[in-house]
């Protein structure tokens, strides 16, 4: 048979088949309620039956040609080579997704480390803005102290100065004209 059968007139065949070999009268009733159902619903007509018996009558379908030793050990040796790769391929798999659960945990980590420093950073900011909020009292009072100790020294000096006598020294503006 060249063509092959096409499934629903195969499954209508396989229902005369069981309507034929049953032997209780109920589930071969049964059979053959549903082969009318069946073969109502696909509009297979009793000529169609007839031509379909016919033609496996006169070309009987072909055996599938039985596999030698070597093609089933080749067939094995494959099957075993394809498994093996697949138990590789699941280790690998499972590594890899190993891998990618402890990169997570490490990711994870490492932004609740990167959130602590950035409350930690804004925190000292803040400690830092409120220090230097009250620093310019003291920058000022440090100004003002270091302009009234050079007053001071300047002032100091002078007294010192005029109070030491100083030695007659010539006249040197004649020297100048």
């Amino acid at each position: 048979m060249n063509e092959k059968l096409d499934p629903k007139e195969l499954k209508i065949l396989s229902d005369i088949l069981a309507l034929v070999l049953e032997e209780q009268s109920g589930q071969s009733a049964s059979a053959l309620e549903t082969l009318k159902k069946r073969a109502k619903k696909n509009a297979i007509t009793g000529g169609a039956l007839k031509n379909l018996f016919s033609s496996i009558v006169n070309s009987p379908p072909t055996k599938q040609p039985r596999q030698s030793k070597t093609q089933k050990t080749n067939d094995l040796a494959e099957l075993i080579k394809a498994r093996s790769q697949i138990n590789d391929l699941t280790q690998s798999i499972n590594r890899l997704d190993a891998t990618v659960r402890g990169l997570r945990r490490s990711n994870e980590s490492l932004r609740s480390e990167l959130t602590l420093t950035q409350r930690s950073r804004a925190e000292l900011q803040s400690a830092l803005y409120c220090a230097e909020s009250k620093s310019p009292y003291r920058t000022i009072l440090i100004t003002v102290s270091f302009i009234c100790g050079l007053f001071v020294g300047i002032a100091g000096t002078m007294v010192v100065h005029t109070l030491n006598p100083s030695p007659n020294l010539p006249n040197n503006t004649i020297y100048l004209r």
